[in-house]
This record gives structure tokens, sequence and C-alpha cells, in this order.
């Protein structure tokens, strides 16, 4: 790589180890995938929860912040495993609670902004169009990338954390403006009534594209889309496809039309995504009339239009019994919320609004056994595409049938 003097300098231990740590590891990375210098970012966000982390991860962030180390740009978190306040009532692990606490304070001593959020881009920070950043977490990397048209990779933590420290990143993939061009033509035949829809349309396009570096261009949609569709839509993109890309002609910046997003060329693929097949992903799903466990809305957190939509739902409802349901959100849109009146109707209800925290994150697999559940049920694709792995059997639906599911106590038909 093409080094500057400063970077030289950094490399070198002028800024002391922390430093020549962060710079080192970025060089290799940078050699590794080809980058031939760095970039200036105006920020970094890193994933950093003691489920990613670990004793190990906890024990290296210690050794930064006892080192010395401080971020010289805004870094903000990513969402944590625990909301303190229901730790205990979700019977979550006291050595995971412990260490999350110790993994907070270390990290707010390196200038660290805790937002513990997986939306910072719906309540902290908008980067502008061409801004370079470093995030880490999925779902933010892809709305970044896609709907503001900034720069960004998925950065693991440790390289999220390096960019904060340094204000720079190597200069590959999507930073790239020849990794941005769409490739692969999506037309939309479909008028998705709910946010679940277009987390189902992520999902189907993240099946079949599957491949980080394909960038889906989405045609003939609807031109009025919401912020909350498309982060819906993103995050089933990546977690079904590893995408962290997509275009929308007429809707992202990158995309006032089909050439443009293209960059004059063809796609290398097409698709179509019709009502059919929107329908169908809620029925590759199934469980209908099995009891629902556990009702969650989470994975992205939600906005307060989506807490508005789920305290009128629930208007005049009380949770089932037998039924558990959560939603998750971050302390700026649960304190907004609040003071709507929103929080107080769903806590009246029965739901549990929890902050700071993404549902996958908080040791499910514990918790699962804790509470004897088996079924999940979750207007979030995402979610529905995460929680096998920890032992749940998923129903991915509506939001209105999600809610149906929490007062019923049984999951509805897809």
């Amino acid at each position: 790589m093409r080094l500057s003097e400063e970077e030289v300098a950094m490399s070198r231990g002028r800024d002391g180890a922390a430093m020549r740590w962060a710079i080192q590891s970025q060089i290799q990375v940078g050699q590794a995938l080809g980058a031939e210098r760095f970039v200036e970012v105006s920020g970094a966000h890193m994933t950093a929860d003691m489920e990613v982390l670990g004793r190990p991860g906890l024990d290296f962030i210690r050794r930064l912040a006892d080192g010395g180390a401080v971020v010289g740009v805004p870094t903000t978190t990513n969402a944590r495993c625990v909301d303190f306040r229901a730790a205990a009532r979700l019977r979550q692990d006291a050595a995971m609670v412990r260490d999350e606490h110790e993994l907070m304070r270390l990290l707010a001593s390196m200038n660290v902004m805790l937002t513990d959020t997986c939306v910072n881009y719906q309540s902290v920070c908008q980067p502008t169009f061409g801004d370079h950043v470093a995030w880490g977490d999925t779902g933010t990397v892809i709305y970044a990338n896609s709907v503001f048209g900034a720069r960004s990779n998925y950065e693991s933590g440790p390289a999220a954390l390096a960019a904060g420290i340094t204000g720079r990143t190597p200069d590959y993939g999507f930073h790239r403006l020849e990794s941005r061009r769409g490739t692969v033509r999506v037309r939309l035949d479909v008028a998705p009534s709910d946010l679940a829809d277009w987390g189902a349309i992520g999902g189907i396009v993240g099946r079949q594209v599957n491949d980080y570096w394909e960038v889906p261009v989405f045609v003939g949609g609807p031109q009025a889309v919401s912020g909350d569709a498309l982060k819906h839509l993103g995050a089933a993109l990546a977690s079904y496809g590893s995408l962290a890309m997509f275009h929308m002609v007429g809707v992202t910046p990158e995309a006032p039309d089909e050439p443009t997003a293209f960059q004059g060329g063809e796609p290398v693929a097409e698709m179509l995504v019709d009502r059919a097949s929107v329908d169908g992903m809620f029925k590759s799903y199934p469980l209908a009339g099995v009891q629902a466990d556990v009702v969650v809305m989470s994975g992205p957190q939600l906005s307060p239009f989506e807490l508005r939509n789920a305290a009128e739902l629930m208007e005049g409802n009380v949770v089932h019994p037998a039924t558990t349901f959560v939603v998750t959100t971050n302390v700026q849109n649960l304190q907004l919320a609040t003071e709507l009146g929103y929080v107080s109707k769903l806590r009246d209800a029965g739901v549990l609004v929890l902050s700071g925290t993404c549902f996958y994150l908080m040791g499910l697999p514990a918790m699962r056994q804790a509470f004897e559940w088996r079924t999940l049920v979750t207007n979030s694709a995402k979610l529905a595409n995460i929680v096998g792995g920890y032992g749940l059997e998923a129903a991915f639906r509506r939001t209105e049938a999600c809610v149906q599911a929490a007062i019923s106590g049984k999951v509805p038909l897809a």
C-alpha cells in the first residue's frame, strides 16, 4: 500500500502502541484485499457485545484501553446483549451481564459513544452522499451504502475499532465506484402492504443472489418507500445473501435511472419478485396453529413509527399468559416513544419493551431453555433466518399477524 508520511509515522509507533496496532492491522487487511491506499472516514460503527466478543475479546478491549487507546473520529456501538433493567426478568446469565457492564466502561474510556443500536442511521448519525465510513453491522452497512450513498464494507469489530482510532480504512470494495455497479435486475411486480413484505422481498433475493459482491437493482416498485421499509429490505438482503448494497430505481441516490444504476453496463442476471413469491416466503415458515411461545419484533430495532403501530394494534388487548411478546429499540427511540405515549400502551398490554439490545444477541440458548421456548413468531425476515441456529422454530408473519399471535397465543396462518 502507498502510505502517507502520517501513516508511516503511525505504523512506527509515533502515537503509541494502540495506534501502531490499529494502522498495522489495517495495512494487513488492505494488502490482503488489494487496496492501494487508505481513505479517511468520517466515523466508525463497531459491533461490541459479549456474545460476539466472548472473554478473549473483552480481554483484547481491556488491553487496548489500558494502553491508552482513544478513537479519533466519532465511533458508535451496535446493539448489546443486555437491557440491564430487564436482565433479571429474562434470567440472563449473571456473568454475561457483569462482563457487558465492564465492556461498556472500557469502551467509554476510549471515547466510544455507547449508542447500542443497529439503527444508528435512523437516530444518531446519517452520513452524506459519498462519505467514507467504517461500519460493522450488516444492516447498517447496507443501509449506508444503498440509502445514503455513503461508502463502507462490512467491518469486523476489531477493524471498525481500528478505523475509529486511525480515522481511515483501506480503499477497497464498496469504497470503490466500480464495486457499486448494479449487477442483477430485480423486477418487482408486487405492492408491499407491510414492512414484513419488504423483508420477504429481501429474503427471496438474498437467497438467490447470495454473493457479497453482487448488487441487485430493484425496478418497477413503488416510488414512495419509507425508511423502515428500506431498513427491513436491506437487513434481509444482508442476512439471507450477505449483500452489502442494493439500488432501487427512482428511490436510492445512485439509481435515478437504470443506466446509471448499472453504470452503463448490462445485468448479469434477472429475476422477478411477485405477490405469489412473497406469499410463498411467509409460507416457507409454517407452524400454523401451534403455541406461540414468544413473539418478537426486533432485528433491526424498531423506529418510533413501528412502536406506534404495535401500540395501536395492541389497543384494548393483552398478551396471552402463555406467550411472551418482546420488542426492542434504542434509547433515543424509546425516549421519544415514551413521551408520545406508545411505550406505556405497550407495557400496559403486557409487552416487554427493551432498549439498547437486539433479541438474538441476548444469550438466546439460555433464555430458550429457562422459559422452555420452542416457537418464535416475528415480522423480521432477518430474525426468522437467524433463530434456527439457536434452537427455535421460526414463524415469519406480517406485523398484524404477529400481534394476533401474541394475543391468541397461537401461530396464525401465513
